[in-house]
């Protein structure tokens, strides 16, 4: 089993104070040279004792909407709420946190300050780690960079919280469990995607932050048509109305659910673009997307597989199966042109594969300044 944390590599120091005597708190140690004692230096005493500034760095990754989402069941038969997200390579979310011991745990600032879920992440992950080294808890400030677009539904917020959380852990030497760091985030932002996870597709309980199944080692190749629906206007996912799931939802949800299971255990990409083409179609219920007609039927002329959408946003992919007869490229090239056509602004050409092969190339891609406010934007098209 997994342990909940391992050390990770030492922190590193910046403006090493003189570590404390325990009983006075005078500084014991000089500013240069070694303990008399230990003969440590007194860079790695005031570090062992939670007096020096340490930094951290941590990133996480986005997601492309989802290719399942709706109300299943749990190993106890309860109804939960679950998700199977589609893995995006390239883009995300970095987090730098420098650590100030003896500052109040309050005392901690986020750039850009508009991050909220991100600060309230890294003051949860500050107690959390503070408390596995037996440290006081304390300030800092937290500075995020990225290149994940806000209200796509591409997890642009979990990717923040999720950096903050690992840079947070970073700075104690630690390195969080994905089940710790999937609590964490859900108590930061009262939903999290999986994101924490490797790539392999699991159906997770986004309220919850655990994993209800793993639906198999990897995706089958996909060849993904991205683009955006609404016109790519931002989607405020608390203002959506709620629909409670009847019986026959949940009866079909976890139909989709073997279909599922089935596609990826065989590399089915038919099967899967039928699952995932339902459930946006579920999702629509909700979502009303204007052009989704029109997504799905520019699919089937394409001879693509199925259409995905962003369950809580306004990204959508048209799924190709690279070892389908005929020319991909073709396809492709006509897909996308019918999209554009049509008023549907095409995004991104990308692969499941680039999760295996590494980052994504992101030409016209550019990282937000630490400043940069978090407004809505597209992907660049490749």
């Amino acid at each position: 089993m997994t342990p909940a944390t391992h050390r990770a590599r030492a922190p590193r120091t910046t403006h090493p104070a003189a570590p404390l005597d325990a009983e006075t708190g005078a500084g014991t140690a000089q500013a240069t040279g070694t303990d008399p004692a230990t003969g440590a230096s007194p860079a790695a005493v005031a570090l062992a004792i939670g007096t020096a500034t340490a930094t951290g760095t941590g990133h996480a990754p986005c997601h492309h909407g989802e290719l399942l989402q709706g109300v299943f069941l749990d190993a106890e038969g309860r109804r939960c709420a679950g998700l199977v997200t589609l893995p995006l390579a390239g883009p995300g979310s970095r987090a730098d946190f420098v650590r100030r011991p003896g500052t109040p745990p309050e005392a901690l600032t986020v750039v850009p300050a508009d991050r909220g879920k991100a600060a309230r992440a890294a003051g949860l992950a500050v107690t959390e780690c503070a408390r596995q080294v037996g440290l006081p808890p304390s300030g800092g400030q937290l500075r995020l960079t990225g290149d994940v677009p806000v209200g796509l539904g591409m997890g642009s917020s979990t990717s923040d919280v999720i950096a903050a959380v690992r840079a947070v852990a970073d700075s104690y030497g630690l390195r969080l469990a994905p089940d710790a760091v999937a609590r964490l985030a859900v108590r930061a932002e009262r939903a999290s995607d999986p994101l924490m996870l490797d790539a392999r597709p699991v159906l997770f309980a986004q309220r919850e932050g655990r994993t209800l199944e793993v639906l198999g080692p990897t995706l089958p190749p996909l060849v993904v048509v991205g683009c955006v629906l609404g016109g790519g206007a931002p989607v405020d996912t608390l203002a959506l109305p709620v629909r409670e799931a009847t019986d026959a939802d949940v009866q079909e949800y976890e139909r989709l659910r073997t279909l599922l299971r089935r596609a990826i255990a065989t590399g089915d990409v038919r099967l899967l673009g039928q699952v995932a083409t339902a459930s946006a179609r579920r999702g629509q219920q909700t979502l009303n997307h204007p052009e989704f007609e029109t997504l799905t039927a520019i699919a089937r002329r394409s001879g693509a597989a199925g259409v995905q959408i962003a369950h809580s946003g306004a990204v959508a992919g048209v799924l190709f199966d690279p070892a389908a007869p005929g020319d991909l490229r073709h396809r492709v090239r006509a897909c996308r042109h019918a999209l554009n056509t049509h008023g549907i602004p095409t995004t991104r050409t990308f692969t499941t594969k680039e999760l295996l092969d590494g980052p994504a190339h992101r030409r016209g891609d550019r990282p937000a300044r630490p400043d940069t406010s978090r407004r809505p934007s597209r992907l660049p098209a490749l």
